[in-house]
C-alpha cells in the first residue's frame, strides 16, 4: 500500500525457510532416532526431524502473536515451520541436505519474485546462507489455514537484523499415523533488486511461466460482478477461511476497490476502517495513522498504482495475511512496472464495528 522505494528492505537473504523435514517415520509419527544422518556430496550432516517436539521448539522460537492451529495437517505444518528454523540455524549444509528431503521434484519456491525449482533455489541460497551467517529468530505471526500458511518472522545477520514474510502451501504425502508433510509451492519475500540475479538461474519452463505472469500483470484489468470475483484469489481461496467473520474479508476487498477508485475514496476508507491509534509498519519504521495518510498522499502524487488480484488470502481469528499483485505507472516518466506486496493485519472489535489496529507491509 506504500511506495515500493519506501517499504522494500535491501535483500539480505533469499529467505529460505525450507520448512519441512525428512521421513523415516515410525508408527507413532515420530522418527526412529532424534536426528537423521544424511549424506550428500559435501559429507554427512545431522538434520532434526521429529513430529512430536512442537512444544519444545515453540519455547526456542516464540510465536509472539499466536493464532488457532487445528489438529491434523495444521499441527504438522506448525511443527515443520518450527523444525525448519532449528535446521536453518545449523548452516547451509544442513539446510541443503534437509531441502533434498523437504521438496518433491515438482516443488517450486518463488524467491523475491523469481520462480525457481529446488535445484535453482539451492543455487540461489548458496549466495546467501552459504556465504554468511543468518539466524532465524521469533515468529511475529504464524497463520495456518488448511494446507497454507503465512509467516512473519525475525532474522539476524551478523550485528544487523530484519524481518521477512512468506506464504507456503504444503501437502501431506503420508497418512494419519505417518505424516510426510512437504512444500508444494512457496513465496519468500516480494520482488526486489535480487530478482534479476535470481531469474538468471531459472530453467526454460520457469522462465516461460515468469514471462506469462508478467505479461498478464501488465494487461489485466480487474473486473467482475462482485469484489471477490473482481479481485480474485489465485491460490488460497477466501472461501477456505472457514469459521471466519466475513467482515474481515469484505473490509480488505473494499479497501482494494477504494484504492483503485482514487485517493479521496481510499483515504475515506482508511479514516473509517483504521482505528484512531492504528499503526502501519514497513521497513524498520512504524507510522501512526496520520503519518500513513500523509505518505499515501505523496505516493498517489508520484505513482498510479492498480491493485490487481491476490495470490494468497488467509484469515484466522482476528488476523489476516494477504499476498497480492499490482501494476504501477510513474506519473512523471509514464514507466510501468509490476510487483507484489505482502501484508498482515490485526483487527479488534465485533461485527461492523471491527477496526484495523495494526498493519505490517513488505
Amino acid at each position: 500500500m506504500e511506495k515500493q522505494s519506501l517499504i522494500l528492505i535491501i535483500a539480505i537473504s533469499s529467505i529460505a525457510l525450507s520448512l519441512t523435514l525428512g521421513q523415516n517415520l515410525n508408527k507413532d509419527g515420530g522418527v526412529s532416532k532424534k536426528q537423521e544422518t544424511l549424506r550428500n556430496l559435501e559429507g554427512e550432516v545431522d538434520v532434526l526431524n521429529l513430529y512430536n517436539n512442537t512444544n519444545e521448539l515453540i519455547e526456542q522460537f516464540k510465536v509472539l502473536n499466536p493464532t488457532t492451529v487445528k489438529d491434523g495437517l495444521e499441527k504438522h505444518i506448525q511443527n515443520r515451520l518450527l523444525t525448519g528454523f532449528a535446521n536453518w540455524n545449523r548452516g547451509f549444509e544442513t539446510w541443503k541436505a534437509w531441502g533434498n528431503i523437504l521438496y518433491t521434484k515438482e516443488s517450486i519456491y518463488n524467491v523475491h519474485g523469481a520462480r525457481l525449482t529446488l535445484e535453482h533455489y539451492q543455487e540461489d541460497m548458496y549466495e546467501t546462507l552459504g556465504k554468511m551467517k543468518i539466524d532465524m529468530g521469533n515468529f511475529n505471526n504464524m497463520l495456518i489455514v488448511g494446507d497454507y500458511c503465512a509467516i512473519y518472522y525475525d532474522i539476524k545477520i551478523g550485528s544487523g537484523s530484519g524481518t521477512t514474510m512468506e506464504f507456503v502451501q504444503f501437502k501431506d504425502y503420508g497418512d494419519a499415523t505417518n505424516p510426510d508433510v512437504r512444500v508444494v509451492e512457496g513465496w519468500g519475500g516480494v520482488k526486489d533488486a535480487t530478482y534479476y540475479d535470481s531469474i538468471e538461474r531459472q530453467g526454460s519452463a520457469e522462465k516461460k511461466e515468469q514471462e506469462e505472469q508478467n505479461n498478464f500483470l501488465l494487461t489485466y484489468i480487474p473486473e467482475g460482478p462482485t469484489l471477490a470475483e473482481k479481485y480474485f484469489v489465485k491460490f488460497t481461496s477466501i472461501a477456505a477461511n472457514e469459521d471466519t467473520d466475513n467482515v474481515i474479508t469484505n473490509m480488505i476487498l473494499e479497501g482494494f476497490e477504494k484504492w483503485n477508485t482514487g485517493i479521496d475514496s481510499y483515504l475515506s476508507w482508511v479514516n473509517d476502517k483504521f482505528a484512531a491509534g492504528a499503526t502501519s509498519k514497513y521497513g524498520n519504521k512504524e507510522r501512526t495513522k496520520e503519518q500513513y495518510i500523509a505518505e499515501i498522499k505523496t505516493l498517489f502524487e508520484n505513482e498510479s498504482i492498480t491493485k490487481l488480484y491476490f495470490d494468497n488470502f488467509l484469515i484466522r481469528d482476528n488476523w489476516a495475511a494477504i499476498h497480492y499483485r499490482f501494476r504501477s505507472v510513474d506519473q512523471k516518466n509514464t514507466k510501468t512496472r509490476v510487483g507484489d506486496k505482502m501484508e498482515f493485519f490485526k483487527f479488534e472489535g465485533e461485527g461492523t464495528a471491527k477496526k484495523i489496529v495494526a498493519n505490517w507491509v513488505k
